[in-house]
């Protein structure tokens, strides 16, 4: 089994992860363009540890111009293969109030403008989604958060939605009568990048709001967002740090078989692959393209 590598991506106000011994930046070059930031690399415990922060630091990113693929590829190339993402939601239930944790397990893709896959026009694959989370990495976050007190709910859904402008108050209403959980701007494409990387991804999704449909609660705006945020961030460096000390020295292999996504994917012929797309496939598809 392959050595375990626990990557965390940081979303809005969690860019930095304190409590990295041997701590280094290393900054790696993807064939899908620019990543968010450099890698920051090093250890909690025994675990090897892989951080990005999304927006980049300063926050130079709006999720629209993000580049998914990119942060993906960059992670896999690190050797990461436990991926465990943080993004700020607002939420639709009253129970999930702000500062409350939530363990998504399914999302909903609204998105419009993004690029959602390593594959395409000369390399076809169609890999499973119906599980987008690793059960097994979802519960030992669920582990960990229940030994560091910090409330939460296991499992949900998450409505991911473009932005950068938040919800109007009919779109908010729509998603809360469909039953979804949360609504986010950035876990989508990157759950689906994860997955074609075969990466076991899971998502801690930090409420801050909740949106614009609560009649008893002002709409959502920044200034809210950032303050709630800042003060989950502190939480979520405890959270993971715990994670990483009791996380395996070998890579789970995952139930839903997140780590051997591209097995039985790849539609196209060999002999109609573009080579120049392979190329850029080296890390991501390596595993089932080496001839």
């Amino acid at each position: 089994m392959a050595k375990a590598v626990l990557g965390i991506i940081g979303g809005s106000g969690v860019y930095e992860l304190p409590g990295i011994s041997d701590l280094r930046e290393e900054q790696l070059s993807s064939p899908w363009g620019e990543p968010s930031d450099i890698l920051r690399r090093g250890r909690i415990g025994t675990t090897e540890v892989v951080f990005l922060p999304r927006h980049g630091r300063g926050h130079r990113y709006s999720p629209s111009d993000i580049n998914y693929r990119a942060n993906i590829d960059i992670l896999k190339r690190a050797g990461v293969t436990d991926l465990i993402s943080v993004s700020a939601c607002g939420a639709f239930k009253p129970e999930l109030f702000p500062g409350s944790f939530v363990l998504v397990d399914q999302f909903v893709d609204r998105t419009n403008k993004r690029e959602t896959s390593f594959f395409g026009r000369g390399c076809v694959a169609h890999v499973p989604m119906a599980h987008p989370v690793g059960p097994l990495l979802q519960r030992r976050i669920a582990d960990a958060a229940t030994e560091e007190g910090i409330f939460f709910r296991l499992g949900g859904t998450y409505v991911c939605i473009e932005g950068p402008q938040f919800s109007t108050y009919a779109e908010s209403l729509t998603y809360k009568g469909l039953g979804y959980d949360v609504i986010g701007m950035t876990a989508m494409p990157e759950a689906k990048l994860a997955r074609e990387a075969e990466i076991t991804y899971a998502t801690i999704a930090m409420v801050t709001d909740f949106d614009c449909w609560h009649p008893e609660h002002d709409d959502v705006d920044v200034a809210a967002v950032v303050a709630v945020a800042k003060d989950n961030a502190s939480r979520v460096a405890k959270l993971i740090a715990r994670i990483a000390r009791d996380f395996p020295a070998e890579h789970e292999l995952c139930p839903a078989r997140s780590d051997r996504a591209l097995d039985g994917a790849i539609m196209t012929a060999p002999s109609a692959r573009d080579p120049a797309l392979l190329k850029k496939l080296d890390a991501v598809a390596g595993r089932v393209l080496v001839s």
